[in-house]
């Protein structure tokens, strides 16, 4: 009854849905690395934000990036900063609107540089001319710094662009910049939460980063999880009512077929006999 299965239309669709399961079961999985990410990230981020500053040699290396599990953890350091190896990081939205993010080496007490993200300031005329930067303090300072990874080109798929004005970067990556400074620099970067003595303008601080909606990432999990099992439904659904509509048309057939029990004598079985008591016609 079901032989019809081996017929080519039928093998494509078989195909067509052996390929489907798995790729829709993968999506859902994706979903759901996706969200178990997010949680963590989320948890990481509210966690760390509570956390006591340290030193910065303790949370920070040379030659060494942040690690995942220290995003976000604050440290202090005392030194001060070189402002006139400043550098403006292009492209940084805030509210919707482009700027610069503010990078500024801080010679810390210990001896390597640190670098650190004094925060946001809008476009100038052209994203080419060099905005309005508050200064940094000058003397000694004490800052206090959120640590945060550096933006390598495998990390945050920025490119770098060569011909920009003096001073202007797309990214902020520790060992490249390290490379410009021709000096120690602790690898990652920090972004400023507080500094004394506090300036009189500065830029725009940076906010801590809200937490990331986890609900729609498990939903769409479950959803393609959903559509595997509609779609195996749905093919024995078409299945059976394809095997059902092959067995009503056999039976059709089988029923107009002549009976050879009862229809001999329509079949050809000689001439029909001389009806009883009608004489035979004379010659």
């Amino acid at each position: 009854m079901y032989r019809f299965l081996l017929t080519p239309r039928w093998l494509a669709l078989n195909l067509l849905v052996v390929l489907l399961i798995p790729v829709m079961v993968e999506l859902g999985f994706w979903q759901l690395h996706r969200y178990e990410a997010k949680v963590e990230r989320n948890d990481r981020v509210s966690a760390n934000r509570g956390q006591a500053p340290v030193p910065a040699g303790d949370l920070f290396a040379v030659g060494r990036d942040v690690p995942s599990e220290d995003k976000w953890r604050r440290a202090t350091a005392t030194g001060r900063y070189d402002q006139s190896r400043e550098f403006l990081v292009r492209n940084r939205s805030l509210d919707k609107e482009l700027g610069f993010y503010v990078v500024t080496p801080f010679v810390t007490a210990e001896g390597p540089t640190l670098l650190v993200n004094r925060g946001w300031v809008a476009n100038a005329s052209t994203a080419a001319a060099r905005p309005d930067v508050p200064p940094a303090p000058t003397g000694q300072v004490t800052v206090t710094v959120r640590a945060r990874p550096s933006e390598t080109a495998g990390r945050s798929g920025i490119k770098n662009r060569d011909g920009l004005p003096d001073g202007q970067i797309m990214r902020i990556d520790s060992a490249e910049l390290a490379e410009q400074l021709g000096t120690a620099v602790y690898g990652g970067y920090g972004q400023l939460a507080e500094q004394d003595p506090k300036p009189a303008e500065a830029p725009t601080a940076l906010p801590l980063p809200d937490a990331e909606d986890t609900g729609l990432n498990l939903a769409y999990a479950v959803q393609w999880w959903i559509f595997v099992v509609a779609l195996i439904v749905m093919w024995i659904k078409i299945v059976r009512r394809e095997a059902a509509d092959l067995e009503a048309e056999i039976a059709a057939l089988d029923a107009e077929a002549p009976d050879e029990a009862d229809g001999g004598a329509e079949a050809g079985g000689g001439p029909e006999p001389e009806p009883a008591g009608v004489p035979a016609p004379r010659a």
